[in-house]
């Protein structure tokens, strides 16, 4: 996979590269916001780990700017440990998922494989409710043909729902299934990855059922 580190510390940025190499990556990285777009116009990444703090920006408002971009590959953020403001901004900028500094190597590399694995995970389902059109093979979700970009994370919970339409999910089973652990912090990001799926689909079959968990009704 073509990937893609972008942090100013250069001992952590080398460490990174060499650890994501490891396990088969292409690694490019980039010390600035700057040099960031630039690599990312010459060759879109598949995945992206992007330091929260730059020396030209801030990694939330350049992840803000891809999503707006259109950009669908997902993004990893490195954050302050603890920080949980710092958390919920990058969830809500579209990152996919976080790792709080000071972080274990191995953890990090498990976190970029899981989402490399759901980022390229196909179905060929077309499914059409509420007005919204979602095209699991293709990714892609409109309304009145307008596209409504989606990050990683939010695809893998909208199939999740797509694949058991009409019934409850508990909250554990999606935490297991979409972060592959149920913690308090991967509980955190799905409260706030809801409200943000919620908005931008309009989707108001896809609901919160009190005590159970989530499901997406059938219309």
């Amino acid at each position: 996979m073509n990937l893609l580190v972008v942090d100013d510390h250069a001992e952590l940025l080398d460490l990174v590269k060499r650890g994501l190499e490891r396990d088969g990556n292409v690694v490019r990285t980039a010390a600035n916001v700057a040099s960031a777009r630039d690599a990312i116009l010459e060759r879109v990444p598949d995945l992206v780990v992007l330091d929260l703090a730059l020396p030209d920006g801030t990694g939330v408002d350049l992840c803000r700017e891809l999503r707006r971009d259109g950009a669908s590959f997902p993004i990893l953020m490195l954050t302050a440990h603890g920080e949980v403001p710092q958390r919920v901004a990058s969830l809500d900028a579209g990152a996919d998922d976080f790792v709080a500094k000071p972080f274990a190597m191995a953890e990090l590399r498990a976190r970029v494989r899981a989402l490399l694995r759901r980022g390229t995970i196909e179905h060929a389902t077309v499914l059409a409710i509420g007005g919204l059109t979602i095209d699991f093979g293709a990714r892609r979700a409109s309304r009145a043909e307008t596209e409504l970009p989606l990050t990683t994370r939010e695809w893998s919970l909208l199939e999740l729902f797509a694949s058991r339409l009409g019934r409850v999910i508990a909250r554990a089973d999606i935490l297991e299934t979409v972060w592959g652990e149920n913690t308090e912090a991967a509980s955190a990001s799905l409260d706030v990855l809801m409200g943000r799926l919620r908005r931008k689909l309009s989707l108001t079959s896809l609901r919160t059922v009190r005590g159970a968990g989530y499901m997406l009704e059938r219309e």
